[in-house]
């Protein structure tokens, strides 16, 4: 089984290490390293590139939003998971245009947790329910500066449904027969020709141009 490496970034050292504690129990994930400074955390994810850092908000120095900015600057592959207790709007947005893509809420259970860190090595987004519904309010409706769908073939638009109603590459590969690399080509000629940076901003995408129905969950639970 491979192992998931983890990088933990919280100012707290308790909540730190209770994170650790409960992850290193997990038969396939490891925590490489942690750090309470985000900016030594950084410069620690450019040297480990963990698949995912699971990232706090409200920190010294620069905040989560700055700082996952600029892990997907030095590890574009790394994902970042947001763990933290607020979920206003000026927060869960900024976060996730800075490039995270689950917003997990510090309420969530610890076997959450860890369904969204192998969730986000498969590159699937999880969000909390109160995150999720606020995505869903402030995207409902589409605006003039969206990229144009018309760009889309049919398959990718298949495939951006799919994407919106938080199916895998293998779930969408199995709903549309044929395999999951295909999958993954079209999910990246969906995201080149909308400019979009990940499977959560397709979602909202398909969301806030009424492309799939509006009662269709996001990517999450």
């Amino acid at each position: 089984m491979e192992s998931i490496s983890v990088f933990l970034v919280d100012d707290h050292l308790v909540v730190r290490q209770g994170l650790r504690d409960f992850l290193e129990l997990q038969d396939d994930i490891e925590v490489v390293g942690d750090s309470g400074m985000p900016v030594e955390a950084v410069g620690q994810i450019k040297q480990l590139l963990p698949d995912v850092v699971i990232m706090d908000l409200v920190m010294p120095e620069i905040d989560g939003v700055e700082a996952t900015r600029r892990v997907k600057a030095v590890s574009p592959t790394t994902q970042v998971i947001v763990l933290t207790s607020f979920s206003d709007d000026e927060k869960v947005f900024p976060a996730i245009k800075a490039g995270a893509i689950s917003y997990l809420l510090k309420d969530v259970s610890p076997l959450e947790l860890a369904r969204a860190v192998r969730s986000a090595k498969r590159g699937e987004a999880v969000l909390h329910p109160e995150v999720a519904a606020k995505l869903m309010q402030e995207f409902s409706a589409p605006r003039n500066n969206d990229p144009d769908a018309e760009a889309l073939t049919e398959r990718e638009m298949d495939v951006l449904r799919l994407i919106a109603r938080g199916h895998s590459n293998r779930e969408i590969a199995d709903s549309l027969i044929i395999s999951e690399k295909t999958v993954k080509t079209h999910v990246s000629n969906i995201l080149s020709k909308l400019h979009l940076a990940d499977r959560t901003q397709a979602a909202i995408y398909a969301l806030r141009q009424r492309l799939v129905p509006m009662d269709d969950p996001l990517p999450g639970r």
